[in-house]
């Protein structure tokens, strides 16, 4: 008589090798860790509600995301870099020098511009460029010349905080065309424009990063820049092109903070990086490179906005908020720790 059990016996899958085993717990420990933020947001919220009556409210909710847009468009660039293994802190400082080249091309000398006055359609194209020759520049001294990024973008960060308070000479810039306030005081279904461009950049970088060749090439090289390199991908040429699009998406992020608040001062993007670090590491995205998923630095977002925005209703003070903003760095650095299991360089 066959032996029928041999067929069953064969079909068994083979046990996984303990890495294997390792690799995929890794995986679902930082899916996991992204998912995490959702509980945490329905958390804060309902947090929110006993904190002050008027935190569910839509007029509200619609002003945490009004105030979380600026800072949308910055994290997605710094999280674009980020995955690719490199730094940028000079993007606080793009937030700042990219609309105020704008305004100053647009105001007249008796309002401390250039005196050029030129249509507003081009201050804000000038606006972009300014972003882009900054991330061009920052690209081609990491890329090119092998320099420190981190270095190279704080120097960067400095010198551009310094042209900014030198072209303005300390002086708030305002009285700016209609143009620049468009994004942050128009609306569709009752929500600014400004947080329909984070959502929709949002969206279309998650779609590259996950369906895209250059999206996987942003982790390929995160993860293995010369692996990267040996497989055909032009390594040098994709992270030049990072930091071009850091820079225009920062300059964007400048123009919606210019119009949420009305006027640009010396000051504007001033440890902004702090914040953006902060929603990078808490949703994800690894200091290490090739890690790190749009979605999870949506949330990492969305997440400061509510803490912000619970702590101004609860009225403390703003320079607690960035002790607090300090210490969820240092919380989900050790949570990245335990979640990938190697040490951090």
């Amino acid at each position: 008589m066959a032996d029928t059990k041999a067929p069953a016996a064969q079909a068994t899958p083979a046990a996984k090798s303990p890495a294997q085993a390792r690799a995929a717990k890794s995986i679902a420990l930082r899916r996991a860790r992204e998912l995490a933020l959702v509980p945490a947001l329905l958390l804060l919220m309902l947090l929110g509600t006993l904190v002050n009556d008027s935190f569910l409210t839509e007029r509200n909710l619609i002003s945490i995301l009004g105030a979380s847009a600026a800072l949308a468009m910055v994290v997605l660039a710094e999280s674009l870099v980020l995955i690719t293994g490199k730094f940028d802190l000079s993007l606080e400082s793009v937030v700042g020098i990219a609309p105020a080249v704008g305004a100053l091309l647009v105001l007249p000398a008796a309002q401390a511009g250039f005196g050029t006055q030129m249509p507003a359609v081009v201050a804000l194209l000038a606006i972009l460029v300014v972003g882009a020759v900054i991330g061009a520049f920052n690209g081609i001294l990491v890329v090119k010349l092998k320099l420190n990024a981190f270095i190279v973008t704080l120097a960067m960060l400095i010198v551009l905080r310094g042209l900014l308070v030198g072209a303005t000479e300390g002086k708030t810039l305002f009285g700016m065309p209609d143009a620049f306030y468009t994004l942050a005081t128009s609306t569709f279904l009752t929500i600014p424009l400004s947080v329909w461009l984070a959502a929709a950049a949002f969206g279309i970088a998650g779609f590259v990063l996950k369906y895209h060749r250059v999206g996987r090439a942003l982790y390929a090289i995160g993860g293995n820049a010369d692996a990267a390199r040996a497989a055909g991908i032009r390594v040098e040429r994709v992270m030049l092109g990072v930091f071009v699009v850091a820079g225009v998406l920062a300059a964007l992020g400048g123009l919606m903070q210019t119009g949420y608040v009305g006027a640009i001062n010396a000051n504007q993007g001033q440890n902004m990086i702090f914040t953006v670090f902060a929603a990078a590491v808490i949703g994800g995205i690894s200091l290490d490179g090739g890690k790190g998923t749009m979605f999870g630095a949506l949330t990492g977002v969305l997440l400061l906005g509510v803490v912000q925005n619970l702590l101004t209703l609860a009225q403390v003070p703003s320079f607690w908020i960035q002790a607090i903003y300090g210490g969820i760095i240092l919380v989900a650095l050790m949570i990245a720790r335990v979640t990938t299991g190697r040490a951090q360089d």
